[in-house]
């Protein structure tokens, strides 16, 4: 297994599997070039045999430098449920632990139950928000009009 940084050459193979990756969503819109050229110090892949398993794309906040952003992060399905986003979380708090960050932040969807199990199994908090989508908590209207999101925040020891 190797672990490494999010080169910009990453970017065509990330952006092929990305959609099937979340069942048919379209979620390449998400992911532009520009993470793949100028997060990588914060952005990493994970491969086996030059197979792509998963990669995080994330980053420092420019505006609170205490705090480290994970925008993305995908998973093979055929390879959940094997610790690889773990991996790649701890990974990415130590580095923004050496940046000086002492808190990380994320969304999700409050339709991608398994990121909500898997945050909160992370040692992630949820926002309170300001409403709830089928029981969770939700900041209502944060990614757009009508495009509620989960906020998770995790304070790093």
């Amino acid at each position: 297994m190797t672990l490494r940084h999010l080169e910009p050459s990453d970017y065509a193979t990330v952006s092929t599997v990305v959609d099937d990756w979340w069942g048919g969503r379209p979620m390449r819109g998400l992911l532009p070039r520009l993470f793949f050229e100028h997060f990588r110090p914060t952005s990493f892949v994970l491969e086996e045999e030059r197979r792509l398993r998963g990669f995080l794309v994330g980053f420092r906040s420019q505006t609170d430098p205490s705090v480290g952003y994970i925008h993305f992060v995908g998973i093979d399905p055929d390879s959940r449920g094997q610790g690889f986003g773990r991996m790649l979380y701890e990974h990415f708090f130590g580095v923004v632990r050496d940046l000086g960050c002492s808190e990380v932040r994320c969304i999700t969807s409050p339709v991608n139950l398994g990121s909500i199990q898997f945050h909160r199994h992370m040692g992630f908090q949820l926002d309170a928000g300001n409403g709830q989508v089928d029981g969770v908590f939700v900041s209502l209207d944060h990614g757009g009009p009508g495009q509620h999101r989960v906020l998770f925040r995790k304070i790093l020891a």
